[in-house]
């Protein structure tokens, strides 16, 4: 077993301790197991539902070389994904679906990436980063010299009022465990958190939230969700204390007011509010996550890899979402693994390596090829320090 199980990581051009728990590792690494289980399978047929969506370009391109392996030997692949890019390279045909309807099937060559997107969302979309801004106001949140586990190391930045600050680098950079560190998820072992220019002592989420600091979690079904609970459920826990009576009661037609005007605000596309979350597609769900806190009315909002697994109409209502919020005076935290997205989306950029802050760039400087040379960098930086 010890041996198959190397060989398939292999396959995939990884390899690690194979007695860590599952729930131990990144959701990439996570990601990796779901795929080398799937090609245990020996199957004819393989269905892969967004497998790279949380994945380094390296990972993408060994998963992919995999693939045409098993092109080669005759498996037959359905391949779900919402990165269009993915498919013009791995694809031989296109299957396009909207609102559960068969819209047609393509050769790859047959049609552009414009074209699909036309067809996925009923519209043409003019710009796929459609970040209104604003003029920053005062600063709503600053962490000096966070530090937290090996991956958070000596991190500090601000952001203001109406201002997008995106955090770009790569897998296993520290971004996750930043934002988790942030809101008391892991435990700091130094730093110093400020709101509205206050220093605040955050040990837990609960005092996140308190705080007026809200998280839009990279894994939203184990970490944003209660699946199982409704869409009302779900939408109205940060303020279950705000719609109870002195006497402990719920308010349920408060509830229900309030549930059904994020659902209108928000768009989201449910049949009821009763409905399970676990039953709603990827972008519905992520708009629950979202419903939380505009509940809540938080302040800063953290938003980890926020279109992930979701298409793209869906990501253009969640950036307009993010820029309404601007609009109102929030603070967005975005962390995202699309630098496309990053740039696109963000009035100012940190780059973070392997824990470390090893740059900032504004909205009109940054680049692709900007980030990745600070990658490149920090990582000169590291060598040179272990010489």
């Amino acid at each position: 077993m010890r041996r198959a199980a190397e060989d398939l990581l292999a396959k995939l051009g990884i390899s690690f301790d194979l007695d860590v728990p599952v729930g131990r590792l990144s959701v990439a690494l996570q990601q990796m197991v779901a795929i080398a289980k799937a090609l245990s399978y020996d199957s004819d047929i393989l269905i892969m539902d967004e497998p790279t969506s949380t994945l380094t370009d390296e990972e993408i391109e060994n998963l992919f070389d995999l693939i045409r392996t098993l092109k080669s030997v005759g498996v037959s692949i359905i391949y779900v994904s919402h990165r269009l890019n993915e498919l013009k390279e791995i694809a031989d045909r296109v299957t396009v679906l909207r609102d559960g309807q068969y819209i047609g099937t393509f050769g790859v060559d047959e049609v552009t990436i414009d074209e699909i997107i036309h067809m996925m969302v009923g519209r043409n979309i003019e710009d796929k980063y459609p970040r209104v801004r604003t003029e920053p106001g005062r600063e709503l949140l600053r962490v000096e010299g966070l530090k937290s586990g090996r991956r958070v190391q000596n991190v500090s930045f601000s952001v203001r009022a109406g201002e997008i600050l995106g955090i770009a680098g790569l897998v296993g950079a520290g971004r996750t465990e930043t934002a988790r560190a942030i809101v008391g998820a892991d435990a700091k072992e130094a730093g110093t958190v400020y709101v509205h220019g206050r220093e605040v002592k955050i040990n837990s989420p609960v005092d996140a939230v308190n705080c007026g600091i809200g998280l839009i979690p990279e894994d939203r079904k184990y970490q944003g969700l209660v699946l199982e609970m409704s869409v009302k459920g779900n939408a109205t826990l940060p303020i279950l204390s705000d719609l109870c009576s002195r006497w402990g009661f719920i308010d349920r037609p408060g509830e229900i007011d309030e549930v059904e005007r994020l659902v209108r605000t928000l768009d989201i596309r449910t049949p009821t509010i009763d409905r399970k979350v676990e039953d709603l597609s990827g972008g519905n769900q992520q708009k629950v996550v979202l419903a939380k806190w505009f509940a809540k009315r938080c302040d800063v909002l953290i938003f980890d890899e926020p279109t992930r697994g979701v298409d793209v109409g869906a990501k253009i209502e969640i950036y307009n979402l993010m820029n309404e919020l601007t609009r109102q005076g929030k603070a967005i935290i975005m962390i995202s693994s699309e630098m496309p997205e990053v740039i696109g989306m963000s009035d100012r950029i940190i780059v973070m390596h392997d824990g470390y802050v090893v740059g900032e760039l504004t909205a009109e400087e940054a680049t692709q090829e900007k980030i990745l040379s600070l990658i490149v960098q920090g990582e000169k930086g590291e060598k040179d320090d272990e010489r």
